[in-house]
Formats: structure tokens, sequence, C-alpha cells
């Protein structure tokens, strides 16, 4: 009788097809990078070919490679050799856009350890964690190595939040509050969010602040303190949901800001009130208001949508009243 082989068993030469797939990915990244470096090395020595000394010996040359290390991957460990190049030039070397100095981990994967953070693993998690996700190779990453980069994030965090705003205006802000699920207190862990828009069309993050729910006086202190930091110039539209205490604490902080109310959260809330049948036609039509090119054409498709849906769906009708 023929033997199939499932996607969990092993092929005859004894690897799973899974780790022989990821195994060919491995290599030709490993490939890709590995001449992407001789190729960075090799235009870098032409483009200084013409540098020479008394004797007319070049300055600049090719000299070997440096001792081969692995470079962690979201596909795994890539083993790279990278190329060495002997500049004789006083003050000048060469230095790679590709792999930096003394560099183990790809970006993408320093990236990861943060989400791994915001995910609840704790750092004594993190080595088993990896393993799981990069395999048995996700060697140089024990919670020691965790707790040092944390306290890099930390130090950039804070450099961060302490940065200046002076002769800074953002046109638009946006404003939200994110509550967390891990329960410290009684209350769920409330950030405050905001996100502002400047003049040339630039969309920054503007700030992060702990609050005690959306309350006026959290949204308060989260607005005095971007003004102690220099952002005086009051924005000309903000942004925001239906929380009354960030309307509140705006109207003191920055009075002469037009106010705006959240089509996320608006639609979010009218289509809350309707059965889930009719949410994908009546959320095309809500966005035909707001994406309308003209005011005209925005309060006709305002007023389909009430002739539509508000005598069947009295609570989405009576949201826009």
């Amino acid at each position: 009788m023929k033997k199939f082989v499932l996607p969990h068993d092993k092929n005859p030469s004894g690897t799973s097809p899974r780790s022989a797939f990821e195994e060919v990915l491995r290599e030709g990244a490993r490939k890709m990078l590995q001449e992407a470096m001789e190729a960075e090395v090799a235009e870098y020595i032409q483009d200084c070919q013409e540098l020479r000394d008394e004797m007319n010996r070049r300055l600049v040359i090719r000299n070997g490679h440096l001792p081969s290390r692995d470079i962690l991957t979201g596909i795994g460990s890539l083993n790279i050799r990278q190329p060495r190049v002997r500049d004789k030039r006083e003050n000048a070397f060469f230095s790679s856009a590709i792999l930096r100095k003394y560099k183990r981990r790809a970006p993408s994967l320093d990236a990861a350890i943060p989400e791994l953070y915001l995910r609840g693993i704790s750092t004594n998690n993190f080595p088993e964690a990896l393993t799981a996700l990069l395999g048995e190779k996700a060697s140089g990453l024990s919670s020691t190595t965790i707790t040092r980069l944390k306290e890099v994030w930390e130090q950039e965090y804070q450099s961060w939040q302490e940065r200046r705003f002076d002769n800074t205006r953002y046109v638009y802000i946006w404003a939200d509050g994110i509550y967390f699920n891990i329960r410290l207190d009684e209350d769920r862990p409330c950030m405050l969010v905001l996100i502002g828009a400047t003049e040339d069309g630039r969309k920054e993050f503007i700030g992060l602040h702990d609050g005690s729910r959306e309350s006026k006086q959290s949204w308060k202190d989260f607005l005095q303190n971007l003004k102690s930091k220099g952002l005086i110039m009051e924005p000309s539209l903000a942004v925001g949901d239906g929380a009354l205490g960030f309307w509140a604490a705006l109207e003191e902080e920055y009075p002469r800001c037009r106010q705006q109310r959240c089509w996320v959260h608006k639609t979010a809330n009218i289509l809350d009130k309707m059965p889930k049948s009719v949410q994908p036609n009546a959320k095309r039509m809500i966005h035909e208001m707001y994406m309308s090119p003209t005011k005209e054409k925005a309060f006709k498709a305002y007023d389909e949508f009430l002739a539509h849906y508000s005598a069947k769906y009295p609570g989405a009708g009576n949201y826009y009243h």
C-alpha cells in the first residue's frame, strides 16, 4: 500500500516538509543578504579606485571577510560573513548601510520584542516565546538581554515625552482614550492619546498620558503639560469621540478650537443600534455622507439614510438628530 505523507509527517529524508521549506527560505535569504553586502563593498571600492598614495598604491582595498556571525531574523538565524575593507586614509573607514557593525538582530525582530511585551509575555518567558517563533537557534536573547533592551526603550520613551513643541502648530488633532485589559486597580487603566497633523500635511504622534478614565481633569492635565512644553498655538479642529471629558478640557485650554465628532466612533455607535444583516449597506451610506465632495451631497446622503432606516431603526436615526 502506498504511504501518503501528511504535512506533519516526516519525508523520506527525515525532514518535515515545513522545516525543509523554512530551510529553503533561510538559505535564499542568507544568499541574498551575502550578495547584497558583497555588491555594496565592490561599489565602495570602485568609487575609491582613483585614491592613491605617493607610491601609486590604492588606499582602499578589499581585505577578506570579518569573522562569521549569526543574524537573528523573522525566519530564523542566518550565518553571514561580512566583507572587510582596508581603508588607509586618515579618519576614514567603511560602514555598511546594510548590516551595521555588531548587529545581531534584524530590525523587524527588534520590533517584535515590544509586541511580545504588549501580548503579556514576561521577561523570563521571552527565550521560550522567541524559540517558538524563530527555532532553536534563537540565541542571544536571554532575559538579561531583554531587560537591557527594555531599559533602552524606557530611556528613549522618556526623551520623547520630554521633547519641546516650540513654534509647532497642529492644524488638526485627534484624541482618544485606550483602555487596557490589565487591572492593577479597581478601574481599567486608560491611556490618553493625541495625534496631530501639521500645516504641511504630516501626521505626528503628539503624546501619551496616563489618565483616570477619560475625565476632564485627566485631559486637562494632558493638554496643560503639552502647553508647558511649548504647544501654545491652538489647532483649527479637534476630532474625538463622545467622551465629554476631552471636550470640556479643550474648551478651557484651547477655547477657539473647533470640535468635530469622530466618524469612526459615530459609525460604530450607529451600527450598534442595527441588526448585522443591514449593517454593510448602512455603513456604505454613512461613508457616502462624510466622503461627499460637497456639503449639499452630504446632506442628500444624510436624508436618504434617514428615509431608509429611521422608521424601522429609530435608535440609529435618532443618533443623528
